[in-house]
């Protein structure tokens, strides 16, 4: 195996990066990166907040038995994860309006949709300096869409998980 890779006659990493980087020749690059970062950050801590949110919610409607709560708690939640990804949507498309990525702005708004939601439907021309534009927010995507789903997942099972607790009438656990 290891004998084919010799072979190959491979590039060092930092020779492979160094020709990437030569290619965009693009300085505001690293600010894309690092509006990528921020944002994934930010969306981490939203979805925590939303997540610690429902479960004291769903736990204090429990002790009090109000069950039919914990519901509506997830649906608001839901909404909250629409409208974040919504935002982190327009956010990216008022990044690549910044960097005049695209003449018009309801280009940019569609082209940052369809790469954050990894569609990748329409025919984009972008310059040479942007090529990895739309892999860096379709990272950015698959990565906030996972973490609300797995937050989203955990609310459901705790949700589900309602029926199988029994609670005696003088409150102790069994």
């Amino acid at each position: 195996m290891f004998y084919i890779l010799e072979n190959l006659n491979l590039p060092s990493l930092s020779q492979f990066f160094g020709e990437i980087n030569a290619d965009m020749a693009n300085q505001d690059l690293w600010i894309v990166i690092v509006a990528a970062c921020l944002m994934l950050a930010l969306h981490a801590i939203a979805v925590l907040v939303i997540a610690a949110t429902y479960h004291g919610t769903d736990r204090l409607m429990t002790k009090k038995r109000i069950y039919g709560a914990s519901f509506v708690s997830y649906f608001i939640a839901i909404l909250l994860v629409i409208a974040m990804h919504l935002s982190e949507i327009v956010i990216w498309a008022y990044i690549c309006v910044a960097l005049k990525v695209f003449p018009t702005n309801p280009q940019t708004f569609y082209f940052a949709g369809e790469m954050y939601t990894t569609v990748g439907f329409g025919n984009w021309t972008l310059t040479q300096n942007w090529k990895i534009l739309p892999i860096i927010i379709s990272f950015s995507g698959i990565f906030a869409v996972s973490m609300s789903g797995a937050a989203l997942y955990t609310m459901m099972n705790s949700l589900l998980g309602h029926n199988k607790v029994v609670v005696p009438d003088d409150g102790s656990k069994l």
